[in-house]
């Protein structure tokens, strides 16, 4: 796959929008890794510096709110390949209070758009999610759906019913991609992410705090929900992987899950979480007024291995063991106490 990877993007000018981000970060090594001149932007409300230190010193970095025109004209200057993974986001809690930041995603994609079109990028790869998809195909915890790209769409009714201002914003953002591929001569993919986890991610994501709480060996061990609620945890490497290869071999306007293809629940979540540290509590606390989300979330994996032929091959174990590695390296006692209260409602 790398080969595939260097043979594209070799040289290329690529800007990636909201890449200080958990996932932009992993984004920005895999593509300096393959040849790409890398140039990155970022207002850093949710991204962070640190997670560029290994690879300051080769990309191009720019500090900015995408949303101003100004600052979007300069950051497609020049630039072949666009990949916008740039939003107002957060894990469950952050999109069940903060709808007003949710729908301005609908702004931000617009400008990003407008001005990657002004400058004359050729292909845009935007980060949609999973949130996209009818909340009432995700709605039981005993009848365990996969969700197709076809589930979601503006064509048929009743497969536009997303999730939240969160996931109605990343519609619109696809169909906004639409458009500007219809009525412009440039490639658009809309990547629909699929709860992924790794390192550099905050502890706003369900699998982080999860991992922080044990990392800290809070007992009673707090989780949202009654732990019966399934998705499918895809590892960051294979995140951005998928969007990378979706950028290299899809052409017109596609959209494509990225995401693992496996139900888990949050309780085997948790186990592989507790296997990892070697260490369970005595009691867990099952927090039952907390928001949760949909009960059932994974996806179909067809369209992927028929246009890519590749798929997510990082297991639950594999890349839990990872994170728990990284996390416990960050787990310095002046973070935890910083985080105990937080991670206590969490």
């Amino acid at each position: 796959m790398h080969s595939q990877l260097q043979q594209f993007y070799a040289e290329k000018n690529v800007l990636i929008t909201g890449g200080a981000s958990f996932i932009g970060s992993h984004l920005v090594d895999l593509l300096l890794s393959n040849g790409a001149r890398i140039r990155v932007c970022d207002d850093l409300s949710s991204g962070r510096l640190d997670n560029l230190s290994k690879t300051r010193d080769r990309i191009e970095f720019l500090e900015g709110d995408l949303r101003n025109k100004g600052v979007a004209a300069t950051a497609a200057k020049g630039v072949d390949i666009l990949f916008h993974l740039a939003a107002m986001h957060g894990g469950r809690g952050y999109i069940e209070t903060h709808p007003v930041e949710c729908v301005n995603n609908m702004l931000l994609d617009n400008v990003v758009f407008d001005s990657a079109v002004a400058a004359g990028v050729r292909k845009i790869i935007h980060a949609s999610s999973a949130c996209v998809y009818p909340t009432n195909l995700q709605a039981s915890e005993s009848e365990l759906l996969y969700l197709a790209e076809s589930d979601a769409n503006f064509e048929k009714p009743g497969k536009a019913f997303a999730d939240g201002e969160y996931g109605w914003a990343k519609l619109m953002g696809e169909l906004q991609l639409r458009a500007y591929v219809k009525q412009h001569e440039l490639d658009g993919v809309a990547c629909r992410l699929f709860t992924a986890y790794g390192e550099r991610e905050n502890e706003s994501h369900a699998a982080i705090a999860l991992i922080a709480k044990a990392v800290a060996k809070m007992d009673p061990y707090a989780i949202w929900g009654n732990g019966q609620q399934t998705r499918n945890f895809t590892y960051v490497a294979d995140t951005v992987m998928g969007m990378a290869l979706a950028g290299a071999k899809l052409e017109g306007f596609e959209v494509i899950n990225i995401g693992t293809d496996e139900h888990n629940t949050v309780l085997d979540l948790v186990e592989v979480v507790f296997e990892s540290l070697g260490w369970r509590p005595n009691k867990i606390d099952f927090q039952l007024d907390m928001p949760v989300g949909v009960k059932s979330r994974a996806s179909d994996n067809t369209r992927i291995s028929e246009l890519l032929g590749w798929k997510p091959g990082i297991s639950l174990a594999q890349g839990i063991g990872r994170t728990t590695d990284w996390y416990a390296s960050i787990a310095t006692p002046d973070r935890m106490a910083m985080l105990e209260e937080h991670l206590m409602r969490r």
